[in-house]
């Protein structure tokens, strides 16, 4: 039999004593509480099942209590008694979101069937929402394969289609700032301007050359190199590298590492890539004065890299759509929505997972382990 978590809830303690010793030698054990109160303290220190609930109580009465068990135990299923069988407190009951009524005095097997049909119930709900989680999955995991066959298509072709006139673009754009750096063109009117619009053109370039970058990295196969990796010293280097981008905006990065950590076998260009994309990732999510803090755990076989930020956090229901390719938070021009994506990718074949942590106004934890001795199962 399985087990089914109830509580009986009745302000006459032989009737609910007598009921409890009944049931026990069915093989049902039930909490026991002698008022509405007592029945909502239980259910905050350990959710039940099904609650089996008296209406005609002291205080607050049952009606009262279902109430409360419906708003704040959405999942629990409740069974009310009554001595008189009014109908009418059923219906309101049942209205109120109760499975069924019965009155008293309970016939035993009745109540029990009554039990394990509410708690069948209740497994089928669960049954549901598992499903519709496992539908969802799925449903965004082959929109996500449809974009990466669309991408995977494209890409390659396009990259080189873009790169050739972007380099024309930035050729000229350079060759307009030597004419204005010239001294006939010093007195030139609103040359300022034209710097300005040069500048913007450059940035722009470097923005669609990074896109096509990443593009190429999402479908190119890139053969990868194994060796012994010192991840304190790739930790402290790829901070390094971050370093000039934080200062700029007043952030401050700690490391936190056991300095006898050893070596593991890993691909340290990949490594490094993963680091300062979620490195730069925490830095343009954290405010002016912010912290990042990057920590090293040894996990047995594993180790365990986290990169944490003081920043804004992120949204709930956006938490599922992170990893997704050209999903982006940040405002129109400012991410490609790539970064993520890529660095999931590039965990997963170095036989890793990546999960995050997030709390909006709180900041953002990016987790990730990979195994200390890489085996190809390619």
């Amino acid at each position: 039999m399985e087990k089914i978590d109830i509580l009986l809830v009745d302000d006459e303690d032989n009737f609910r004593h007598t009921l409890a010793k009944r049931m026990g030698k069915r093989g049902f054990v039930p909490l026991q509480a002698a008022n509405g109160e007592e029945c909502l303290a239980i259910l905050d220190k350990k959710p039940v099942d099904v609650v089996v609930l008296d209406i005609k109580m002291p205080g607050m009465n049952g009606i009262e209590v279902l109430h409360h068990i419906k708003e704040k135990y959405t999942k629990t299923e409740v069974i009310l008694l009554t001595g008189h069988l009014t109908a009418a407190d059923g219906v309101a009951g049942i209205k109120k979101g109760a499975f069924d009524y019965l009155g008293k005095p309970i016939e035993l097997e009745h109540l029990l069937k009554k039990i394990t049909q509410a708690y069948d119930k209740i497994k089928l709900e669960k049954l549901r929402t598992t499903e519709a989680e496992f539908r969802e999955k799925i449903e965004q995991q082959m929109i996500a394969t449809e974009r990466l066959a669309s991408l995977g298509t494209l890409a390659a072709g396009v990259a080189h289609e873009i790169n050739n006139p972007l380099a024309i673009i930035k050729e000229s754009a350079g060759w307009l700032k030597q004419l204005l750096s010239k001294k006939e063109l010093a007195d030139m009117p609103r040359s300022k301007d034209f710097k300005t619009g040069l500048d913007k053109i450059e940035t722009a370039i470097e923005r669609a050359r990074k896109i096509t970058h990443q593009l190429l990295g999402t479908v190119k196969k890139t053969s990868s190199v194994y060796c012994d990796v010192n991840l304190r010293e790739l930790i402290e280097e790829s901070v390094q590298l971050v370093k000039k981008e934080a200062l700029y905006k007043k952030i401050s990065i700690n490391i936190k590492t056991d300095s006898s950590f050893g070596t593991i076998q890993s691909d340290p260009y990949q490594l490094r890539q993963i680091l300062i994309n979620l490195l730069i990732n925490a830095i343009h999510a954290t405010d002016t004065g912010g912290k990042v803090t990057v920590s090293l755990q040894d996990s047995g076989e594993q180790v365990e890299i986290k990169v944490s930020d003081t920043g804004t956090g992120i949204p709930k229901e956006n938490l599922n759509k992170i990893f997704e390719p050209f999903f982006s938070t940040k405002p129109p021009g400012e991410g490609t929505g790539l970064g993520l994506f890529v660095t999931r990718g590039i965990i997963e074949k170095l036989g890793g997972v990546i999960n995050l942590k997030s709390r909006v106004g709180h900041g953002t934890t990016f987790l990730f382990s990979i195994p200390k001795h890489f085996r190809n199962k390619e």
